[in-house]
């Protein structure tokens, strides 16, 4: 639609973002950063939202989450409002949305309603538990899903009771496979003409990326337990104090006979207790003792020079300002530098992927609310006099950002 060129992959698809909280921005942000024409549907209102950390525009989540979209600040609960919004449809690829099943069908945004307007749509919807079953209309929370999903049962330490990941993994699992299923639905249509719907959810995708222990069950009818830092099947693969902090080891398998020679106790390579995988899997507490002597008498530098060299997988576990300071860090650039009007020079973080024609771009910083209103609008057809009266109406707002001022 815009005469300006976007560059990446997916500058040829418009994505129009109805998304807010974490799991839906999520997805919509794989989808911009790679080039797509983002343009996020919110209801005018305070720029902040109701203040959580998702909401606060010029915070880091929000600016993180939120980059390379524009906004358009508009009310889907006024008819005007809808028939632009249905405008927007009629020539946009892709809809993303995370409304519960009962707002989107009374806004009339629902996927059969768009499906008229646009067969060629992809509509993807992020919703708690599914889009239809008896928890569909139930609202959906990332420490919720964890729950259920059996993940805060083998976290933690064994004994310790159910403990929560340290992120909204929820959230970003769910984003990350409705952004692939937007993608493979997009793929598809080149063969079809159709679009179709594609659904994720909280609860789905996390028992999706629980990987092994949910298989543990269904094929074994084992029922996992919680570990701590030790892995459940790997071992010896666990976190282990040093002289001067912890680093984590990872030496199954073939792995076994390179560390005992490495920690200068060759002897346990072929020890009664610990001379097979089933053998040290029955006697991984004895074994993790073991080592943790033995690793707790130099610093963690050493070991994990040394380890390294050897083949054997050893490394530091950093808090967060380590992380980035970290060489290899840096030299992937996962800090990606970006200008933002009111923060100055910021960093953010960067995609997880590295392609090697077409990388990764910040070409834009989260926008304030309703801040490309106008500039949308004009590229679908709507004349200056049709968005002064669409903004006199409250339909729509209009937020013109004010530059930093120098100190």
């Amino acid at each position: 639609m815009s005469s300006t060129p976007r560059p990446g992959p997916l500058a040829r698809f418009t994505v129009i973002d109805l998304t807010r909280a974490r799991a839906g921005p999520t997805a919509v942000r794989q989808l911009g950063d790679w080039g797509a024409n983002v343009i996020k549907v919110e209801m005018p209102g305070d720029q902040d939202g109701d203040g959580s950390p998702f909401d606060k525009r010029h915070g880091p989540d929000f600016q993180n989450l939120q980059r390379n979209k524009r906004s358009l600040a508009l009310n889907l609960k006024d008819p005007a409002g809808l028939e632009v919004f249905k405008r927007l449809a009629a020539k946009a690829d892709v809809i993303v949305e995370n409304y519960r099943p009962a707002v989107k069908h009374r806004l009339g945004i629902d996927y059969e309603s768009m499906k008229k307007i646009n067969p060629r749509l992809v509509y993807a919807s992020i919703s708690g538990f599914g889009e239809d079953g008896p928890y569909s209309n139930r609202p959906g929370l990332d420490q919720v899903a964890q729950g259920m999903s059996g993940l805060m049962s083998i976290t933690g330490l064994p004994g310790q009771g159910p403990v929560r990941a340290g992120i909204a993994i929820g959230d970003t699992s769910a984003g990350l496979m409705c952004a692939t299923g937007i993608l493979i639905a997009l793929l598809e249509r080149e063969q079809t003409g159709e679009g179709q719907w594609v659904q994720s959810s909280l609860l789905q995708a996390l028992i999706a990326v629980c990987d092994f222990q949910p298989a543990r069950w269904l094929v074994a009818k084992e029922v996992p337990g919680q570990a701590g830092n030790s892995h459940p099947t790997a071992i010896p693969t666990g976190t282990f104090r040093t002289a001067d902090g912890h680093i984590n080891i990872a030496a199954s398998g073939r792995l076994f006979s390179r560390l005992c020679k490495v920690l200068g106790m060759p002897e346990l390579i072929d020890h009664p207790d610990y001379a097979s995988s089933k053998l040290r899997s029955r006697n991984r507490d004895a074994l993790h003792r073991i080592i943790g002597d033995k690793i707790a008498t130099r610093a963690s530098a050493q070991w994990i020079e040394e380890l390294n060299k050897a083949g054997v997988p050893c490394g530091p576990i950093y808090t967060m300002d380590q992380v980035f300071a970290d060489p290899q860090v840096r030299h992937l650039g996962i800090a990606k530098p970006a200008h933002h009007y009111a923060l100055g020079d910021i960093e953010l973080v960067s995609s997880g992927l590295r392609l090697s024609r077409t990388p990764f771009k910040v070409r834009s910083t989260a926008p304030d609310l309703g801040q490309h209103s106008d500039e949308v609008l004009r590229e679908y057809g709507y004349s200056d006099a049709e968005i002064a009266e669409l903004q006199a109406r409250g339909v729509i707002t209009m937020h013109v950002p004010a530059q930093k001022t120098g100190t």
